[in-house]
């Protein structure tokens, strides 16, 4: 059996609306709705998160908080970072989704010899970088972070001299290198990009699995070819961001957009692509319960996480 290790990483500086430091509660409220013995069975690490930066000045509007950011992705490494070394596979609850970069430099940094593979289920693409963002909300920047990728070709802002520095450090943390290649990342249910992301996906030919293919194809189809591209992958990471289900559940989130995945097909797909012997690091993240009425996202959210840790327990 996997020897599992829950990670809570409260952080929502990077996201464009307050409240995401609370799904992690909200996950815990819902399992208590359900009697779950779940949050007994694994005993959890809190990762300090720089909240507090939201109370302060923020002189960066093309990079939020990148300061507070740079703090917590060093913490998230750091963390991430001794479990992989302990042979230990993290299970990590997050709040906003930058945070999932300071998990891939953890992961990376434990092990720089092996080729890392990320499946990116999330509504959106994520890629963006301090040149090339629209709204400066770092949580749509996690894998420009780790591809060490400007996008300076599809440059739309000049963001300052001390954004640069910070956004400089940002990509070395864990090493000056790219974490990952660009051929190593799958996309599932991405449908919300904006032009300097689609360029950059056309770029590397990133393949992302449309909702219509999910549904056309099937989810076990799609977990082999998503597996199938990441072949020469000897680790692998799922994040899993909860707008990537359709708007009409995923109310209680940040960034809802319409034609996601349903409730079901996101948990079968998450059991099916947990099951490969290479995943080393599962992430749910971007519950928002201050958007919510009823606690509803985290309940769904919760049957994922649940059901997701089920089959990676049953299949080892």
């Amino acid at each position: 059996m996997r020897n599992i290790k829950l990670v809570e990483v409260r952080s929502e500086l990077a996201a464009g609306t307050r409240g995401a430091s609370l799904g992690i509660d909200a996950l815990k409220v819902a399992s208590l709705g359900k009697k779950s013995d779940f949050f007994t069975r694994f005993d959890p690490i809190n990762v300090p998160d720089a909240n507090n930066y939201l109370w302060k000045n923020n002189p960066y509007p093309h990079a939020r908080y990148i300061d507070g950011v740079h703090e917590v992705l060093s913490n998230v490494h750091d963390t991430i970072k001794v479990l992989r070394l302990e042979k230990k596979f993290p299970i990590v609850l997050a709040g906003d989704h930058s945070t999932a970069a300071g998990t891939i430099m953890g992961i990376k940094a434990a092990n720089p010899e092996k080729r890392l593979g990320v499946i990116w289920i999330d509504a959106h693409a994520d890629i963006h970088s301090p040149y090339t963002s629209p709204s400066g909300n770092m949580h749509g920047m996690p894998l420009g972070m780790c591809l060490q990728e400007d996008n300076l070709e599809n440059k739309q802002q000049e963001p300052s001299a001390e954004e640069i520095e910070y956004w400089e450090k940002i990509k070395k943390i864990g090493g000056d290198f790219p974490k990952i290649k660009a051929e190593d990342i799958v996309y599932i249910a991405v449908r919300d990009t904006e032009e300097p992301e689609n360029k950059l996906i056309s770029k590397h030919g990133i393949r992302n699995f449309t909702t219509k293919e999910v549904r056309e194809k099937g989810i076990v189809k799609i977990s082999e070819e998503a597996l199938s591209i990441l072949k020469d992958c000897e680790q692998i990471y799922i994040s899993f961001d909860v707008d990537s289900m359709d708007s009409s559940i995923s109310v209680g989130t940040g960034t809802p957009v319409p034609d996601g995945l349903t409730v079901n097909e996101a948990l079968k797909l998450n059991m099916e692509l947990i099951k490969d012997k290479r995943v080393c690091c599962w992430e749910i993240v971007e519950v928002n319960p201050t958007l919510d009425s009823e606690n509803i996202m985290a309940q769904n959210a919760f049957e994922v996480l649940e059901c997701t840790t089920k089959s990676l327990v049953s299949n080892f």
